[in-house]
């Protein structure tokens, strides 16, 4: 392939396959293709604690532990060794994950493996393991229940304004974006890894075959892929990843796209986010203060309307 990734507007045909999928579905249909060839896919999934692993799966009724996106860093622990145990007695595997783990396994490996598949996203970058364990014991001193079932990217509401969702036996938790506070210190970029802002595997050119992520912007790109159900943008990297997107071309709708184009709206494939102004404030307190309370106070931010009233409010009653 030239220097410059195939870029492609993708969805699933399978509608419920793309309802509960994080964009557009085409993780299931990269899986399904590796696992048809008795295959072994890895990556991110929630142990029975709610933690976030990397593991593996060999059946095509286990993909779903994969499904969506967990927005927290997985804990790689032996999957590299497996993954090679697996290479070396000659099984396909697809190795998902973050673009830092994708490569962490190529430099693991040492070599190139013909029956290897990689495929990584965009990523705005990981918060802590701890972060996440604050946030699911807020959570459970909340609700007084376990939770049944945990969605980072509930689309009950849409796509583009999705929701965290926990599903309890007696009732149900579900909070977008921009009201739940684990997502709130997410997207603020105060509960990020510190290698998260100068990431050096944001780039162009990767070592994965196949790159995925939300198209954000899709609306303004191509609006006729646009109805708010998730659409994938994927990256194709190589002649392998060209090849693996042919094969599971005829079970999705795509058009491609000019790359540059593509990112546009999704610079996160290029850049580090910066660190919020508060984030040291933040992890200085993760022990100390109530999940909910830390947030408010290290993340939260007035609007410029609220913040002008009240200073025109102070002036006010110091004239």
């Amino acid at each position: 392939m030239d220097n410059m990734p195939q870029a492609y507007a993708c969805i699933n045909k399978d509608e419920e396959i793309r309802k509960n999928s994080s964009s557009g579905g085409i993780f299931t249909l990269l899986a399904e293709q590796i696992l048809n060839k008795q295959g072994v896919v890895f990556g991110a999934a929630f142990d029975e604690n709610y933690h976030i692993i990397h593991t593996y799966i060999e059946n095509k009724n286990n993909i779903e532990k994969f499904r969506g996106s967990k927005y927290a860093q997985s804990k790689i622990g032996i999957c590299y060794r497996q993954a090679k145990d697996f290479l070396d007695q000659g099984r396909y595997v697809l190795f998902t994950g973050t673009p830092c783990q994708v490569e962490g396994l190529k430099m693991y490996l040492k070599k190139e493996y013909e029956n290897l598949y990689t495929q990584d996203i965009i990523c705005h970058g990981t918060p802590s393991h701890k972060v996440w364990e604050k946030y699911l014991e807020y959570r459970k001193n909340i609700s007084g229940q376990e939770p049944e079932k945990i969605s980072f990217r509930n689309k009950d509401d849409g796509w583009k304004l999705f929701n965290m969702k926990f599903e309890y036996p007696k009732s149900n938790y579900k909070k977008n974006q921009n009201q739940d506070p684990y997502m709130q210190a997410f997207l603020k970029n105060a509960s990020l890894r510190e290698e998260c802002y100068k990431c050096k595997f944001k780039k162009k050119n990767r070592v994965s075959d196949i790159t995925l992520a939300d198209f954000w912007g899709i609306e303004n790109i191509l609006p006729e892929m646009d109805d708010n159900k998730g659409t994938s943008l994927v990256i194709v990297h190589s002649e392998k990843g060209q090849q693996l997107f042919k094969d599971i071309s005829s079970k999705m709708i795509y058009k491609q796209v000019d790359f540059n184009e593509a990112i546009k709206y999704n610079p996160s494939m290029l850049e580090s986010v910066k660190p919020d102004p508060k984030r040291k404030k933040f992890f200085e307190n993760l022990d100390k203060v109530p999940f909910g309370k830390l947030v408010k106070k290290y993340t939260y931010r007035r609007s410029f309307i609220r913040r002008t009233f009240s200073k025109v409010k102070r002036v006010l009653i110091k004239n």
